[in-house]
């Protein structure tokens, strides 16, 4: 009788700590990015939307830590090449087939707790009338199976939307 109430405690015990794992998680695995053409500027402006506990995961391996501090006044040295390194990876535009250099021009934190968003904003100037537009976004798909990346896109009066996943990782278009 005793080893059978220990064994419901033990079961009670485990599925308590699953359920408080299943709360530090938030339930959406998803980035946003809104990439925009002005063509009397010849400028494209790219915006990814990334939750902070994927940053956090993807770049230091743990999703709840502090040591990167994005935005603060004292953000560590290591948090934008870090970023930039991995976005490198993981994230590209190519205009007219020639892949854009991306550089930080903001970033922004945006919500809070576990809904925190880390805006990160890049300019490219000088960007030819475009023909081709090809974008890959597999950010957070090598840590999530179900990660899933929105794209909107607006080109004069067009706007466009689709979603890029572990499996289609790359959209090309032709303008």
């Amino acid at each position: 009788m005793r080893l059978k109430a220990c064994f419901k405690r033990i079961i009670c015990a485990f599925l308590g700590l699953l359920l408080c794992q299943s709360v530090v998680a938030h339930p959406l695995r998803l980035s946003v990015s809104e990439i925009e053409y002005f063509s009397e500027q010849k400028r494209l402006t790219i915006s990814l939307r990334l939750f902070l506990m994927d940053v956090n995961e993807a770049l230091v391996f743990d999703p709840e830590s502090t040591e990167l501090r994005f935005t603060q006044a004292n953000e560590s040295a290591e948090a934008e090449p870090m970023l930039m390194d991995y976005l490198n990876e993981f994230f590209y535009v190519k205009a007219n087939q020639q892949k854009l250099d991306l550089s930080i021009k903001r970033k922004s934190l945006h919500g809070e707790g576990i809904n925190t968003a880390l805006a990160v904003e890049f300019e490219v100037e000088h960007v030819q009338p475009l023909q081709t537009l090809e974008i890959k976004n597999a950010v957070f798909t090598d840590l999530f199976f179900d990660q899933n990346n929105i794209i909107y896109l607006h080109v004069g009066a067009d706007s466009k939307s689709f979603m890029l996943s572990k499996d289609t990782p790359i959209h090309y278009l032709e303008l």
